[in-house]
C-alpha cells in the first residue's frame, strides 16, 4: 500500500488496485482527478504483482490456464477490508470510499462491490467483464455499493477477437442491471474514444472524479 497523494482535512478515500504498468501515469491521473474536483482527498495505490491470480474472482481459460488464477481473489478484498481500510480509517476517519480499477482491476472493483458495502462507489473502466459468466453472477449478486462509474473505448468491441469482441454487450448488459438496482442517477456509461490501452489513467481518472462530484452532489 502507497499513499501516493493527501490533501488536508481530506473527504474522500480513493484506492486504485495498481499494475506495475501503471505506475508510471499515476502521478498523472492524480493530477488530472485534482483538477477536475473540488473535494480534498486521498489517493492510495494498491500494488497488484499478479495481475490474474490476485483480481480474476474465478476461473476463465482464455484468461489464464494456471490452476491458482481464480482462487485468490477473496485475499485481495480480504487485505482491502481487513487491513487497508481499518488502516486508513484509523488514519482520516470514516470518510467514504472509492474503489477503482482499470481492466481486470476493474472486473474486480465491480466483484468486489457484490461482496463488501465499505464502498461509497466504484469506478470499473473497460472492465474485463468479457470473462465467463459475468453477466450470470452479476445478475444474482447485486452491487452493495450507491454508485457505479462504467466507461468503455469505442473501438475495443471491434475486434476479431471473439472473446473480447463481446466487451461491448457485457459492459451494456452490466449498465442496464445497474440501472436497475441503482437507479439512473446513481450509475452512468461513458464511452471513451479509441481502443482498451487509449490513456488508461485519464479515463480512469475520470471516472473517480465523477465518482467524487456524485458522492458530494448527494450529500
Amino acid at each position: 500500500m502507497s499513499i501516493l497523494y493527501a490533501d488536508a482535512q481530506p473527504q474522500v478515500l480513493l484506492i486504485q488496485l495498481v499494475g506495475e504498468h501503471e505506475n508510471e501515469t499515476l502521478g498523472d491521473g492524480i493530477s488530472a482527478i485534482r483538477k477536475a474536483v473540488c473535494a480534498p482527498f486521498v489517493f492510495v495505490g494498491v500494488p497488484v504483482s499478479d495481475w490474474e491470480k490476485e483480481l480474476m474472482p474465478w476461473a476463465d481459460p482464455f484468461v489464464s490456464k494456471d490452476a491458482e488464477v481464480g482462487l485468490h481473489a477473496g485475499e485481495t478484498l480480504n487485505y482491502l477490508t481487513e487491513s487497508l481500510i481499518p488502516y486508513l480509517r484509523n488514519e482520516y476517519g470514516s470518510l467514504p470510499i472509492i474503489l477503482g480499477g482499470y481492466s481486470l482491476a476493474g472486473l474486480f472493483a465491480l466483484w468486489a462491490a457484490t461482496q463488501s458495502d465499505l464502498f461509497a462507489a466504484v469506478a470499473a473502466c473497460s472492465p474485463s467483464l468479457w470473462v465467463n459468466s459475468w453477466n450470470e453472477y452479476a445478475a444474482l449478486h447485486p452491487v452493495r455499493t450507491g454508485n457505479v462509474y462504467l466507461s468503455l473505448g469505442d473501438k475495443e468491441e471491434k475486434t476479431r477477437n471473439r472473446r473480447l469482441a463481446v466487451v461491448g454487450d457485457c459492459v451494456r448488459t452490466e449498465y442496464d442491471l445497474l440501472r436497475q438496482q441503482l437507479g439512473a442517477g446513481h450509475c452512468t456509461l461513458v464511452m471513451e474514444q479509441g481502443g482498451h490501452f487509449v490513456t488508461p489513467h485519464l479515463r480512469l481518472a475520470r471516472g473517480f472524479a465523477w465518482c467524487i462530484n456524485h458522492i458530494e452532489n448527494k450529500a
